[in-house]
This record gives structure tokens, C-alpha cells and sequence, in this order.
């Protein structure tokens, strides 16, 4: 039976095969991963990727859609809100039955475009058990990731992200290619977590980071200011700049002296 795609959930299924081969080939699966898909939907990505994985474990919220992926033999269906796994705990899990040596989980899907930013901060909380990340968002969410300073799209969270991932856009997917059809473009994310990332308070990078970016089209004097005089911060750092002017390593180096 055909499956009607539900708003609530943010329903786009990806139906273009070219697209389907080609994301597929940015992730570049083998043989035995340990691998988590995020809303597989109707299972365009689903299957080839365990064609070429041997066994997949998906997360799936639409309890009509769980009950059909079940029927697939290689599949270990997560049936619940995404924002609501506990990765390290599934890591465990799957790690422990893998087929292949590895230490950490790969994690894929095409995200909800209402929650993707929840997810994508869910996921940073957990980063330590995550070997690589891709993922199909909205374009202008994937512009904002992997912005440079002194662009409109450097944002709260082009630093937020980049402080632990290197990131790249790897493909463009335009609307036609999904069944409904979104009102948007779409990209495709490649996200590697940083070997070895600076030490650094998550919650207070990411209080000041909101603060700096609050106002951005003020100078950080009449923002960011006031927060580091809370703060009692004495040391020196150039207030007359916006927080697109920032580049992320001195806003990281901020939050270590604070």
C-alpha cells in the first residue's frame, strides 16, 4: 500500500535514483560497519546501503513505517523520536554484535527539516561515540555549517559545529527529486568529528557564542560586553568587531579564558 506522507513528521521521500546512487557513494559504506540511519522512510537510502553494509541499524518515529521495515530481515529497527536515543547506549549495542573492528558508530539519514537543528546539537552531545556523520538537510541549514567568517551565513551555528566537525557540502539535491516535493533545495553534509578538538566548557561556548550573535549586526561591545563583565572576564579580546567577524578558534580560545 502506498504510504501518504505526514506533515508532522516532516515527510520527504527521496525518490531520484541518480541522487540515491550518488549519496550513497559520498557515504561509501563497507562491508560490516556499524551504521545508524535516521528516518529511512520508505527505504530509498535503506537499501542499498545494507546491500552494501550486510546489516543496518534505522531509527523510525512513523510507527506504520517501523512496522514495514521490520519485514526486512538485515534491518534493527529503532522505533522512536530520534531526539530521544541514547547513542552512547546504542553504540554499546551495536559495536558489541559488529562484523568489522571498529570502535565507533557511522550515523546517516535525511532529517526531518523542522528538527534538524535539535538532532544535529543531540548528536554533538554524543560526538565521542561517532566516527563520521552524512546527512541531507536544507540547503541554507548546510550553508550555515560550514560558513566562514565575514559571510551572511556565519551564524551561532557555523561555530557551534565547527568547533568539533570538519565539514563539507558534497551534493546538491534539488527539489523534484523527492516524493512530496519540499519547498526548498537540499544538500547533502559530510561531518567528521576533529581528532583531537579543543578542550573547552560546551555550555559556556555555547552561551556565548548565542549572546555574540544575538544582535549580529551590533558590535560585540554592545552585546558580548556586558556578558564578559558578568563574567569578570579582565583579559583582552577586540569588542569592536561583529560576531560574523569572529572566526570560531577565537571564539573557542574566548570560552577557555573565561
Amino acid at each position: 500500500m502506498k504510504h501518504i506522507a505526514r506533515k508532522r513528521f516532516g515527510q520527504h521521500f527521496l525518490t531520484d535514483g541518480g541522487i540515491i546512487d550518488a549519496i550513497v557513494d559520498a557515504i561509501a559504506p563497507e562491508a560490516g560497519q556499524p551504521m545508524v540511519e535516521i528516518g529511512p522512510g520508505l527505504a530509498a537510502l535503506t537499501q542499498p546501503l545494507v546491500e552494501r553494509l550486510g546489516g543496518l541499524t534505522v531509527i523510525e518515529l512513523d510507527r506504520d513505517l517501523a512496522l514495514r521495515l521490520r519485514e526486512h530481515p538485515q534491518l534493527s529497527v529503532v522505533e522512536s523520536d530520534v531526539l530521544k536515543v541514547d547513542f552512547r547506549a546504542l553504540a554499546i549495542q551495536m559495536l558489541a554484535s559488529a562484523k568489522k573492528d571498529a570502535s565507533k558508530i557511522r550515523v546517516v539519514g535525511n532529517l526531518p527539516y523542522n528538527i534538524s537543528t535539535p538532532i544535529l546539537f543531540h548528536l554533538l552531545s554524543q560526538v565521542d561515540v561517532i566516527e563520521d556523520q552524512h546527512f541531507m538537510l536544507q540547503k541554507e541549514v548546510i550553508d550555515r555549517m560550514v560558513a566562514q567568517p565575514a559571510t551572511s551565513d556565519y551564524s551561532r551555528l557555523s561555530v557551534m559545529l565547527q568547533w568539533r566537525y570538519d565539514m563539507a557540502n558534497v551534493l546538491f539535491v534539488p527539489p523534484e527529486s523527492f516524493d512530496p516535493p519540499p519547498r526548498v533545495d537540499s544538500a547533502v553534509v559530510r561531518m567528521v568529528p576533529l581528532a583531537q578538538p579543543p578542550e573547552v566548557d560546551v555550555k559556556t561556548l555555547e552561551s556565548l557564542v548565542q549572546v555574540a550573535f544575538s544582535q549580529r549586526r551590533k558590535i560585540l561591545r554592545n552585546t558580548l560586553g556586558r556578558w564578559l563583565d558578568e563574567k569578570g572576564f579582565a583579559g583582552q579580546f577586540d569588542l569592536q568587531r561583529r560576531a560574523e567577524e569572529v572566526p570560531v578558534a577565537e571564539f573557542v580560545a574566548l570560552a577557555q579564558a573565561v
